[in-house]
């Protein structure tokens, strides 16, 4: 399922990007002389011919293309070039026309976001966890609790400003390289300061804090003590052994500390108390899992839209998105984050969307998806549409315009770059999946 979302969404981004540099050159009478879902090496799955431009299906789901006459690109067509331009060509039009023609897929794909935002926007609505709301505080995982949280924590505010969504709180510190976080404890202010040294850890860590929540059952496992003891779905567990255990970060605490033991666990079952004896295994579980439907514990911020608001909020969204993104990839050339390491391919990328298929998820999804792209495809790195904007733009600049063998070369190193990207991207998906 996953695979399949993957493969839509990057079919739907990749045939519109393209078509955002066919459209441009159709306006300004270049000639397309291919325009191709996925990659085609020895093969074509598809392939038909409408005008002077062949449309075709690849067999490698890597990108897309389309095939300009008379530019450099990854056909890396010579012989073509040899040849005195023609007025249909791409190398025979103004600079500023080829640099609509290069940025013309990246603006369908910035544009593109916007819609498919104001659209979830206006069907969908927007739902989250305000941070005030969180009002049994923080459940700190070990690495958070090693900074200097504890569970319990109110979070009050990152370096002084409040983050209105709480599931931001975590990105907002590593994005903007925030120093402090003030919370509550025990009616007392107080002031945690945050070591850059963590960030590589925090990267990695999903579970750093998480809003604490009352224990209610929501399963068992397969061989339960606590089912087999009597306790039913959606019986709240109290304590253990006449130790309170309100939260679940305080139940799996206590419990773990009576591995293979005999324990009696309180639990209320319609405004009753009820006590269960059982047997903790030796893992220090006693087989149930917890609800963990914030909504039952937490009033969410809902927002609907009308059409009109939609469109603003929308813009504003990816707007948001993009600076985000652009923050998040100068994480990666810093070295003391680690960042880099945490870099992934297409693995990674599927791993994102949800096992059972959802058009909201998958739409959010697919409008991050083309940001991304967005991005990616404007650095300046010869072989992608950044790389040919930077070599136009010194071209409008200088008035010389560079000569195709230094375009050749430049194309040739970087296709390797890119190639390079590609494995790495990818094998640290392979080693994060065989660590894993």
């Amino acid at each position: 399922m996953k695979i399949a979302q993957l493969l839509l969404s990057l079919s739907i981004l990749v045939v519109l990007h393209e078509f955002g540099h066919f459209a441009f050159a159709k306006i300004f009478k270049t000639r397309v002389e291919k325009f191709y879902l996925f990659f085609n090496p020895w093969f074509t799955l598809l392939k038909f011919r409408k005008g002077e431009t062949e449309y075709g299906l690849g067999w490698l789901p890597l990108g897309g293309y389309v095939k300009i006459s008379g530019m450099i690109d990854e056909s890396m067509d010579k012989e073509q070039m040899k040849e005195p331009p023609k007025p249909y060509e791409f190398r025979a039009k103004p600079a500023w026309q080829r640099l609509l023609i290069m940025l013309g897929g990246v603006m369908v794909n910035f544009v593109l976001a916007l819609v498919i935002y104001a659209a979830t926007l206006y069907v969908w609505g927007e739902q989250y966890l305000p941070t005030e709301e969180v009002k049994y505080g923080i459940s700190a995982d070990s690495l958070a609790q090693s900074t200097g949280f504890q569970d319990g924590d109110v979070i009050l505010s990152v370096d002084g400003e409040e983050v209105e969504n709480f599931f931001k709180i975590v990105p907002h510190i590593v994005l903007n390289n925030a120093s402090s976080v003030q919370v509550l404890r025990g009616g007392e202010r107080k002031n945690i300061s945050i070591d850059k040294a963590i960030f590589p850890s925090l990267l990695k860590d999903p579970a750093f804090i998480s809003p604490r929540i009352p224990f209610y059952v929501a399963g068992f496992a397969e061989e339960s003590p606590a089912k087999e003891a009597g306790v039913k779905l959606d019986d709240k567990i109290v304590a253990v052994n006449g130790k309170p255990t309100e939260y679940f970060d305080e139940f799996v605490a206590t419990v773990k500390q009576h591995k293979g033991e005999p324990v009696e666990v309180s639990i209320v079952r319609n405004g009753d108390t009820l006590t269960k004896a059982m047997q903790v295994t030796d893992k220090g579980m006693i087989g149930v899992s917890v609800d963990g439907n914030i909504s039952r514990y937490f009033t969410l911020n809902s927002t609907s839209y009308t059409l009109l608001e939609s469109i603003p909020a929308g813009i504003n969204k990816g707007v948001e998105t993009f600076q985000s993104y652009l923050k998040q990839l100068k994480l990666i050339f810093d070295a003391e984050t680690e960042a880099y390491k945490s870099v992934g391919g297409f693995i990674t990328i599927g791993s994102i969307f949800p096992g059972v298929w959802d058009w909201q998820s998958f739409w959010s999804l697919t409008a991050f998806l083309s940001i991304i792209l967005a991005i990616m495809n404007v650095l300046p790195i010869p072989a992608l549409d950044g790389g040919h904007v930077m070599f136009l733009l010194y071209e409008m600049v200088s008035g010389r315009k560079p000569s195709e063998k230094f375009l050749e070369y430049a194309q040739i190193a970087g296709m390797m770059l890119l190639l390079g990207l590609l494995v790495f991207a990818n094998g640290n998906d392979i080693v994060k999946l065989f660590s894993n």
